[in-house]
């Protein structure tokens, strides 16, 4: 029997992309410690648990299907959609995934770009879903 898939891999793989086209990426929430100062442009990586899809009828359910949403944030308009420019750009490639065969990720886009002024200064922002996928290597 074969190990279902995670999502954690999938996750890191995510994060070195954005990183890997000089993105500062966090995951879960940007920072909320006193003093902590936003850069000018960053990512937030919002991962779903995904789901072990069965691949075949022997019901191994070994296929990974997930969501990921990347809400790309800038201190105004253009800093924000130059982020999403980027993200698009560097998940254009398979991911990088130990033991897995990673298919390109699929943009699913998001709603417009909006502005935060629960933060100080505010920030704008544009969550973006990515459908991310895999079968065993």
């Amino acid at each position: 029997m074969s190990t279902p898939p995670d999502v954690l891999p999938h996750l890191d793989a995510v994060q070195a992309a954005l990183e890997a086209v000089n993105l500062t990426v966090y995951v879960g929430g940007a920072p909320t410690s006193s003093g902590w100062t936003p850069p000018d442009k960053f990512a937030v990586l919002y991962p779903d648990p995904g789901m072990a899809v069965r691949a075949s009828l022997a019901d191994n359910r070994t296929d990974f299907d997930s969501t990921m949403q990347v809400t790309c944030v800038g201190s105004d308009v253009e800093r924000a959609l130059w982020v999403a420019a980027r993200v698009r750009q560097a998940l254009t490639t398979p991911l990088a995934v130990e033991g897995r065969t990673c298919w390109p990720a699929e943009d699913l886009g998001g709603p417009p770009v909006q502005r935060d002024d629960d933060v100080t200064p505010p920030v704008y922002f544009v969550p973006v879903q990515y459908r991310i996928c895999s079968i065993p290597a």
